[in-house]
C-alpha cells in the first residue's frame, strides 16, 4: 500500500503539469506538494478547520500553515467546531482580510455549500481537505481520504479479531459529516454479511474523545456482556477504550479505530485497539496547499475536483512505523 501511495504522488504530479481545469468526477488522488512551485507565493491564505484539540485536525492545521508559509503565503487558522454559522463568520472575516485561498475543513456537507459558494464568488479559491460537500463546481477541489476502502479494511481485521462472531455496540461520528456515513455503511458491509454478529446499539458520539467514553459507559450498563466495538475515529474509539478500563473490561473487547492518531497508535502497540486506519492526512493537506498555489500561480487546477487517497490499516506488525500521520 505504501507504494502505492508513493505511486500516486508521482502521478499527481504529472497531472499538475498537464491538466486544465476539468469538472470530472471521478476519484483520483492529488498528493504532490510540489506542483506548481515554480514561483513565490504571496498574500493571505486562511486555514479554517474542526477542532485543533483534536490531533487529527491539530495535524491539518500545522502541515497547511507551514506549507502556505515555506511558499511566501501568509496565514489565518480559526476553528469552526463543526458550526455552520462560526464557519460563514470566518469566511466572511477571509473575504474582509483579502484572502487569495482557503483550506477549508467543511462544517456539514450540505451546511457548507452556501459559505464556500460566497467565497467563491467573492473571488477567493476554495480548497476543501478531509470531508466533501453536497456539491461540485463550487469549491476548486475536494481532497478526502477513502473512507470506504479505509473502512473496510479496518472491519476485516476486526472481525478476525473477533473470531468472526460476536456481540458489539458502535460508536459514531457527526451526523453531518460525510465521512461519519461512509465509514459506518463501509463497516456494516462487512459485519452484516456475517450471520454470527449482532449489533446491540449504536450511539453517535460526534468525534469526540470524552463523549466516547461517557456513551461507552451507558453502552457498558445496557449491554455489561459485549463483545466488540467499532468507532468510527480514534478519539470515540480512545474513549471506549478508558470506560472499559475503568470498568475492568479492556482485556474481554475488541475495540477498532480510524484516524491513526499517536494515541491510537499506542493502544494498538499495547494491544488495547486491534487495529486503526490511517488517514493520510498530512499528504491530503500537503496536496491542498500545493493546489492552491498553482492555483494562484498560473490558473492550473487538477484534472479533478474529487480526489480521493487511499488509507492504510495499522496493525502491532507496522504501527511502531507511524508518528504524526506519516508512515515510515
Amino acid at each position: 500500500m505504501i507504494k502505492r501511495l508513493k505511486a500516486v504522488a508521482v502521478a499527481a504530479a504529472l497531472v499538475f503539469g498537464l491538466a486544465a481545469c476539468s469538472s470530472g468526477s471521478s476519484d483520483t488522488a492529488a498528493d504532490s506538494a510540489d506542483a506548481g512551485t515554480g514561483s513565490a507565493g504571496g498574500g493571505l491564505i486562511a486555514i479554517i478547520t474542526v477542532d485543533p484539540a483534536n490531533p487529527y485536525w491539530k495535524a491539518e492545521v500545522d502541515t497547511a500553515k507551514a506549507e502556505a508559509e515555506a511558499l511566501g503565503y501568509s496565514t489565518t487558522v480559526n476553528a469552526h467546531g463543526n458550526d455552520p454559522a462560526k464557519q460563514t463568520e470566518f469566511i466572511d472575516a477571509a473575504i474582509s482580510a483579502g484572502a487569495k485561498a482557503i483550506i477549508l475543513d467543511p462544517a456539514g456537507a450540505d451546511e457548507s455549500v452556501g459559505a464556500v459558494q460566497k467565497a467563491t464568488d467573492a473571488g477567493i479559491a476554495v480548497f476543501l481537505v478531509n470531508a466533501e460537500i453536497s456539491a461540485q463546481g463550487v469549491a476548486k477541489a475536494q481532497i478526502v481520504s477513502n473512507n470506504a476502502q479505509g473502512a473496510t479494511l479496518g472491519a476485516q481485521e476486526w472481525v478476525k479479531a473477533m473470531g468472526g462472531k460476536g456481540t458489539y455496540v458502535e460508536l459514531f461520528g457527526n451526523p453531518t459529516d460525510n465521512n461519519a456515513g461512509v465509514r459506518s455503511d463501509a463497516y456494516h458491509a462487512v459485519i452484516d454479511a456475517l450471520p454470527d454478529f449482532k449489533l446491540l446499539q449504536k450511539e453517535t458520539a460526534n468525534w469526540d474523545r470524552a463523549e466516547g467514553k461517557q456513551k461507552m459507559e451507558l453502552l457498558l450498563s445496557a449491554h455489561p456482556d459485549l463483545e466488540g466495538v467499532i468507532a468510527g475515529n480514534d478519539e470515540m474509539a480512545l474513549g471506549a477504550i478508558e470506560a472499559l478500563r475503568d470498568a475492568g473490561k479492556l482485556d474481554k473487547v475488541k475495540v477498532l479505530g480510524f484516524d491513526g492518531n499517536d494515541d491510537a497508535v499506542a493502544a494498538v502497540l499495547a494491544g488495547e485497539m486491534v487495529a486503526t486506519v490511517l488517514q493520510p492526512i498530512v499528504d491530503g493537506t500537503k496536496a491542498a496547499v500545493a493546489q492552491a498555489h498553482a492555483f494562484l500561480t498560473d490558473g492550473t487546477l487538477p484534472a479533478s475536483e474529487k480526489q480521493a487517497i487511499d488509507c492504510i490499516l495499522i496493525t502491532k506488525e507496522n504501527a511502531g512505523n507511524l508518528k504524526g500521520f506519516v508512515l515510515n
